[in-house]
Parts: C-alpha cells; sequence; structure tokens
C-alpha cells in the first residue's frame, strides 16, 4: 500500500493491517493511536451528536442524558470499513471489522439512572515503510508497523435535579499495550537493524455535564447541553529493545533491552487536555429533532515523550456536528416504515495533529435508520460514513472511507413495582 512522507521519508507501502486492531491508519502512528469517538450508532448517524437525552437508548458521551432513561438498556455496536488510501502517487484499499461498544442503562428511580460498559479509548494499526538514499549513495529502507490499543472500562450517572434541568458524570479506567517496530537494512548488507518498543498504558478518566431542556410552545422542546471530558491523565510503563536481524531470514541478532530507567523513559505521563462541548437543538417528542454541537480540545502542547517524531507538532483541536432524525408516526400499528427513525448529519472535525506542516482534518457525512423491532421499544440501528481524513500534499496520505455501522438496543423494565389488581 503506498503511504509517502510519514516521517519525512520518501515513498512507503503499507502491508495489510495486524488482524487484532481497530484501525490501518498511517495517522495512528502519532501520539497514542486514534482516538475512538465513543458515540453510539444512533448519536453517530446525526454527525456524532451527543446532546440529544432519549427514554429508552444509551448516550455514551452525555452522562446527564442517564436520569432521563425509562428502561433498562443493552446496546452493542460495530462497524466495517472499507479505505482508500491515495498518495499523489499510488492507491491502495483495506478495509478493518470492529466492536464498538458494549453497554447497559439502568433507570432507578424517578429522574435518576445509570450506565456501564466497556468501548475502545484507541487503536494503533499501521504498517509502512520508506526507501531513501544516504550519503554514500546507498539505499537505506525502513519498515514501520504496530498495533495495539486502549480500552475504556465506564461507570456513568445522571439525575433530572430539578425540572427540565438534568447533570451526570461518569469515571473511567482506561487500559491496554501498544506496540511499535522499526526495521532499518541498506542494501548489499547482511545484516538490518531493529528498534522494538512497547507501552503498558493505564489511568482513570472523569466527565461530566449538563442538559437543559425546557418546552418553548405546546409542541416544541428546546435541548442545550454542557459537557466536559476532564484531562485524561495516562501512566506509561515503557520498555525498548535494540539489536539486528538478518535479513535472509528475519532471525533476531544479539537483541538486548534498553536501559529507560538510566534516560528516564522507563515511566511516562501522557496527558490528554479537557475536551469541552456546547450543543444546542429543537424538537418536537417523538416526531423529529435538529441540532448543532462544537467542540474544543486545548491540544496545543502534547507529546508522548516516549516516541518522539521531530515532524509533527501539535495545535487546538476542534470539531463541529450537525445533524437531526424523524419519525413519521412512531404509534403507527398500520405501516412499519412510520415507525422507523430516520437520521443523518455531517460533521468537520479538525484533529489538532499537524504533519509535514499539513492539518489533518477529517470530514464525514452520516444517515442510517432505527428499525423497530416488532411493536416494541427494542430496535436495530443501520447507519453509513462518507469520510475523508489527511491530504496527498506534503507527502502524506489522503483515506478516503466508506462506514457501516449496526447496533442492537433492547429494552427491559427493571426495579418496577409490579401491581396486582
Amino acid at each position: 500500500m503506498a503511504v509517502v512522507g510519514m516521517m519525512t521519508y520518501g515513498l512507503c507501502a503499507q502491508a495489510p493491517p495486524a488482524p487484532q486492531t481497530g484501525t490501518v491508519s498511517p495517522y495512528s502512528f502519532f501520539g497514542i493511536g486514534d482516538l475512538n469517538r465513543g458515540r453510539t450508532v444512533e448519536n453517530q448517524m446525526m454527525g456524532g451528536l451527543s446532546i440529544f437525552p432519549d427514554s429508552i437508548r444509551i448516550n455514551l458521551k452525555n452522562p446527564a442524558a442517564y436520569g432521563k432513561l425509562l428502561l433498562t438498556t443493552y446496546a452493542i455496536g460495530a462497524s466495517h470499513q472499507e479505505i482508500s488510501l491515495e498518495t499523489s502517487a499510488a492507491e491502495e484499499n483495506s478495509s478493518i471489522t470492529d466492536v464498538d461498544y458494549l453497554a447497559i442503562g439502568l433507570p432507578l428511580g424517578k429522574g435518576l439512572g445509570i450506565g456501564f460498559g466497556i468501548t475502545p479509548f484507541s487503536d494503533v494499526g499501521y504498517n509502512f515503510s520508506s526507501t531513501v538514499e544516504n550519503s554514500n549513495g546507498e539505499l537505506v529502507n525502513n519498515v514501520f508497523s504496530g498495533e495495539g490499543g486502549i480500552n475504556n472500562v465506564y461507570f456513568a450517572i445522571g439525575y433530572q435535579i430539578a425540572k427540565n434541568i438534568s447533570i451526570g458524570g461518569s469515571a473511567s479506567f482506561n487500559f491496554g499495550t501498544l506496540e511499535y517496530r522499526r526495521l532499518q537494512s541498506v542494501e548489499d548488507v547482511q545484516f538490518g537493524t531493529l528498534d522494538r518498543r512497547s507501552s503498558r498504558i493505564n489511568g482513570l478518566g472523569f466527565s461530566f455535564s449538563a442538559l437543559y431542556t425546557p418546552k418553548i410552545s405546546e409542541k416544541l422542546q428546546l435541548l442545550t447541553s454542557f459537557t466536559a471530558d476532564l484531562q485524561d491523565n495516562l501512566s506509561s510503563d515503557n520498555t525498548a529493545e535494540l539489536g539486528s536481524f538478518l535479513l535472509t531470514n528475519g532471525a533476531d541478532v544479539e537483541v538486548s533491552e534498553v536501559d529507560l530507567e538510566a534516560v528516564g523513559l522507563r515511566r511516562t505521563d501522557i496527558k490528554l487536555p479537557t475536551t469541552y462541548a456546547l450543543g444546542l437543538g429543537l424538537g418536537e417528542i417523538n416526531k423529529w429533532f435538529f441540532g448543532a454541537e462544537y467542540s474544543f480540545q486545548e491540544l496545543e502542547g502534547f507529546s508522548n515523550d516516549f516516541l518522539p517524531v521531530s515532524n509533527v507538532v501539535y495545535q487546538n483541536a476542534s470539531n463541529i456536528s450537525v445533524g437531526g432524525f424523524f419519525i413519521p408516526d412512531y404509534s403507527s400499528f398500520s405501516g412499519y416504515l412510520k415507525r422507523v427513525t430516520y437520521r443523518a448529519g455531517i460533521r468537520y472535525a479538525q484533529s489538532g495533529l499537524v504533519v509535514n506542516n499539513e492539518e489533518i482534518d477529517d470530514f464525514g457525512i452520516t444517515f442510517g435508520f432505527g428499525l423497530p423491532l416488532g411493536n416494541n421499544t427494542s430496535n436495530v440501528n443501520i447507519g453509513f460514513e462518507i469520510g475523508k481524513r489527511g491530504t496527498t500534499d506534503a507527502n502524506l496520505v489522503e483515506e478516503n472511507y466508506f462506514q457501516v455501522n449496526i447496533s442492537l438496543s433492547l429494552n427491559d423494565r427493571w426495579f418496577k413495582k409490579r401491581k396486582i389488581n
């Protein structure tokens, strides 16, 4: 797969990704990989909006919404992505299938709900090479590969403190291992050099949110939301090995562990700054909704000291999402299609990652359907996203992708007193 100059190198070629990774993006080389957006399929298909509180569906990004739950909800989501990676010289295709979340939401009483589950936090999955000419006129080949991921286990609670006002918070534990490798060889030289690194990462995260949802007329409801994903303080336990290998069969030769303690890299801290989000929307209950959300993260100055890269800087990141849904007639018994929820949206993200002086932005168009199961409140959600990330300028890679999302949301009644007539 042709990718170019990810670290100011020349033409690169990417091999198929490791099967256990949740990404095939060469941009997952940087930082701690591709950060997961952490939204349900229902939210993703509205451009990623997380401001809508649903009484029968989980909202992973807005813990205050748990205070609106009326039914116990079980949710699982998965996705399949077809990706075209393009440079100024070549184009290759790849694909990835992954489980996106497993979550449970429980109403505990009037205006009180909790939720817990597991989602990916970040993914690393790249394999590319570069060939350059050294000062002696010899061709030097570098092969870079990486895999692994960080998972997020969370617990959230939401409570309606007053009419139309809900607040919530969540605590999460992030854990996982990231593996990085670099192999270098020179033409007509029997041995190559290798650099293997591993980071075992863990840490806590916290978020808070508030919802204000007053009715402004008999039918119309205003929705406003504020969320703050507080700074993630991650700890990375690192190991590194240096050595050589045989080009004929790839066997290691004289590989030794690096004394990271001596250079202060045995244990490093990774701080992901706070992300703030503000949303505003308008809708008619059980009929339609339209809204917009803006988020901001002061990412300037971020670094991963264990994996420094010279041609990369970070600037402040932001994201804007616009979207909504429409239900023709949620209570219809005669027409199934009238009870289907139709969703659509767009989003534009400035990731804050700047490679070779080029900003790596991401744009997506989303749409999908919520299909009721029988005459109850459970549903299957199917969504689609068409998007683009990156650029072919400055020897970089443009990713064009088509993603299919599917989720199952099942509802039940818990903690309800049974009445006997």
